[in-house]
Order: C-alpha cells, then sequence, then structure tokens
C-alpha cells in the first residue's frame, strides 16, 4: 500500500485518512402477548439513568511513519463541544499506540457502567483496509470493539454501544457522478433469557469500504465535522435518521480540493452497521 511521509501532507485543503448449541427438546410454553403499549416500550432503549455515559475520544494525531494528521483537533474540539452538551462524559486520549488503544478501551470496558444508558467511542486516526492505527501499528477493529461485548462487559449488555470511525478504509477514490435533477430535488414477540453478545453494537464509518476518508486541514474531517452539526440540530430523531442525515450531507456537500490532481474533485459517503435491537432516541 501506498505510504504518505509526514512532509508530504499538506498544512491546508483536502487529504485522507489512509495509511498503507446440540438440538434439545423443547415444551411448549404459554406466553402472555404482548399490548402495543408494551411493544412501544420494548423498542426504545431506556435512557432514564442517572447519566447518558461515556464518551471516548482516541485522537491520533502523530505517527512514527504516517503523515500527520492536520485538522484532527478541530474534529476533537466539536465533539467534545457536541457530547458535553449532550450530557456525556467525554474522555480524550492523544496518539496512542497500538496497545495503548487496546489497553484504554480494555480499561473503559472494565468500570461499571450500571448508571449508564450507553457507551459511544470515537476513534479519529489512519486507517487501511486491514484496521485502524495506532501510532506505530494496525490494529483490527474488532480487536478494540470485543471488550463491550455482552460476554465481557456485563454492565452494557442491552445498552447501546456507539463506535464512530473516521478512517480510511481503503485507498478507492470517488469522482462522484451527476444526478437527474429531479431526483435530487424531490421531495405477540417471544422472551429469551438471552441475548446475542454482537448486539447492541452501532459502527459508523466515515467512507464506504475500500474508499479513503476526507480530512480538511483546516476545517476537520467531513465526517465528523457533519454529525456534530446534524446531531445537535435533529436530537429528537432516532439515531437511523439522524445518520441517514450525515450521510446525506457528506455526499451532497462536500467535494476534495487538492493540489495533487488525482485526489481533486472526489467525494464520499459515509457509512453504518447497526446491531442495535431498539430505536435510540437522545434524551429530550
Amino acid at each position: 500500500p501506498r505510504i504518505i511521509k509526514s512532509h508530504e501532507e499538506p498544512s491546508s485543503g483536502d487529504t485522507v485518512d489512509a495509511s498503507k448449541l446440540p438440538d434439545e427438546k423443547t415444551s411448549p410454553s404459554v406466553r402472555a402477548v404482548p399490548t402495543i403499549k408494551d411493544l412501544e416500550g420494548q423498542c426504545k432503549y431506556r435512557m432514564d439513568f442517572p447519566c447518558l455515559g461515556v464518551c471516548l475520544i482516541i485522537n491520533n494525531k502523530n505517527f512514527k511513519v504516517l503523515s500527520t494528521r492536520f485538522g484532527t483537533d478541530v474534529d476533537e474540539a466539536a465533539l467534545k463541544k457536541t457530547f458535553e452538551t449532550l450530557g456525556y462524559k467525554v474522555i480524550v486520549h492523544k496518539d496512542l499506540t497500538k496497545k495503548q488503544m487496546k489497553q484504554e478501551l480494555e480499561t473503559v470496558s472494565n468500570e461499571d457502567h450500571s448508571n449508564n444508558a450507553s457507551f459511544v467511542c470515537f476513534i479519529l486516526s489512519h486507517g487501511n483496509e486491514e484496521g485502524i492505527n495506532g501510532t506505530d501499528d494496525t490494529v483490527k477493529l474488532e480487536k478494540l470493539t470485543k471488550y463491550f461485548k455482552g460476554d465481557e462487559c456485563k454492565s452494557l449488555i442491552g445498552k447501546p454501544k456507539l463506535f464512530f470511525l473516521q478512517v480510511c478504509r481503503g485507498e478507492n477514490l470517488d469522482s462522484g457522478t451527476a444526478m437527474d435533477r429531479d431526483l435530487v430535488d424531490a421531495t405477540a414477540l417471544p422472551i429469551t433469557p438471552k441475548i446475542p453478545v454482537e448486539a447492541d453494537f452501532l459502527y459508523a464509518y466515515a467512507t464506504a469500504p475500500g474508499y479513503y476518508a476526507w480530512r480538511n486541514a483546516e476545517n476537520g474531517s467531513w465526517f465528523i465535522q457533519s454529525l456534530c452539526e446534524i446531531l445537535p440540530k435533529y436530537k429528537h430523531l432516532e439515531l437511523m435518521q439522524i445518520m441517514t442525515r450525515v450521510n446525506r450531507k457528506v455526499a451532497l456537500d462536500f467535494v476534495s480540493s487538492n493540489s495533487k490532481k488525482e485526489f481533486d474533485g472526489k467525494k464520499a459517503i459515509p457509512c453504518f452497521t447497526s446491531m442495535l435491537t431498539k430505536d435510540f432516541y437522545l434524551p429530550e
């Protein structure tokens, strides 16, 4: 993969965040049929805990080999302001190695989250198809998120765990394509004692699989800045609706400006994968 030396990254304009069971017989049982009111309550995450939760921000700016991520401090400041205003306890760590990233996430997962409604994590760094870069090496995302699975972090079972990733996921570039103007302007549940360990996670990426993620050296990244603008404005909406609006803003409002022709005039589309089992609404 292409490696961009730290002195090669421009201090202005847009750049990218790249680095190079056996069968068991069961007896029939009778269950009460939930009422519509009960079902509605079951379809929303509880947010009436003493605390909304921890918002962990890992901001990797300086690397041993890879380019300096100019503009990432703008993202950090915007995220800190946005999530403190929402009511989260924000914790920031800067320039962590691969080992330190794993240690910090494990430490946070071992804390008691019983009084917290959710957990949020932002990782701002370089990345590629293989994973996310610490300041020294690459680590797979699952090596970082595993500490929060249901069998590891008991106090977050059944609660939303949201991971936002401002990292590249490959080296493809999106040149965009013209849209038709008309399209642009057209306006009784079973109860079980177990839940999958992978349940209640959301992974929100700055870009689609295989593509570069864009960051402006002066204004911050397209994805994070859009999220920090959209989230307070539409916090009354369900999270999937909020993230769709973030996708739209990034897709339509941004185009890269870069002195290198091959990186100029490019587009991006964020991407999110949800394993959430309920609707996520921020408290009013």
